[in-house]
């Protein structure tokens, strides 16, 4: 068995490096891996970045020919993905790769179809107050429109078997995978199982992403989709 690590980056020419040298650092037992990474058109010096993996037989590059969100360079890396499960990862260090194993272990046991790795079970560092509020109206709502109660549906860490994954149809812009993707597995009554993670966060100053608009647009696909698509 095969697992495909999918690593959307824009502007992350200080942290990509960092981040495929640990995704490929962490050992796991019984499976193959493959590093899937879409550069959604940086402006930056990401591509020169990733030149240095040329050549690896681990990692596999793709560009996008202008910046068109994160959710349209996970289009790209789930359609590029060859493993039998697919896994997301961001391209900064929010998010620690050493925590793989954790998240694999329900679905290897069969325990899970999903797994989500719930940055509010675990252990939260520098997360703004304003931004935590966010993701309780965020989950809140969710439960309130679907009956399932999931802790963190905006969680970067989501683990899917790629036959689940690659049967969506997806549709939404920028950073609204998460609430989108969320909905549609949740709707095909597959079993989403959260694990408790480490989460360590960053500032826009530090190349944060996600401004108010994006997260608002996030926000409005956990409503959109419950009427629509």
């Amino acid at each position: 068995m095969k697992l495909s690590v999918l690593i959307p980056v824009y502007n992350e020419e200080k942290t990509i490096v960092q981040v495929i040298d640990a995704v490929k650092a962490v050992v796991l037992p019984g499976l193959q891996k493959e590093i899937v990474v879409v550069n959604d058109g940086s402006s930056d010096r990401t591509a020169e970045a990733l030149k240095s993996f040329t050549g690896d037989p681990l990692v596999r590059i793709f560009h996008l020919p202008s910046n068109q969100g994160k959710t349209a360079a996970l289009r790209r890396c789930i359609g590029e993905a060859t493993g039998d499960f697919l896994l997301v990862q961001d391209a900064d260090l929010e998010y620690d790769p050493a925590e793989y194993p954790r998240l694999l272990t329900p679905l290897l046991a069969g325990e899970a179809d999903v797994v989500y790795g719930s940055r509010f079970k675990g252990v939260t560092r520098k997360m703004e107050g304003v931004n935590r509020w966010a993701n309780v109206v965020s989950n809140l709502t969710f439960r309130l429109l679907y009956g399932k109660d999931i802790t963190d549906i905006n969680t970067c860490f989501k683990l899917f078997r790629a036959a689940d994954i690659k049967g969506l149809r997806i549709v939404s812009d920028h950073f609204a995978f998460e609430t989108e993707v969320t909905v549609k597995l949740t709707r095909r009554a597959l079993r989403i199982v959260e694990v408790p993670i480490a989460y360590q966060a960053r500032a826009l100053a530090e190349g944060k992403k996600i401004t108010w608009l994006k997260a608002f647009g996030m926000y409005w696909a956990i409503i959109r989709f419950r009427f629509l698509d």
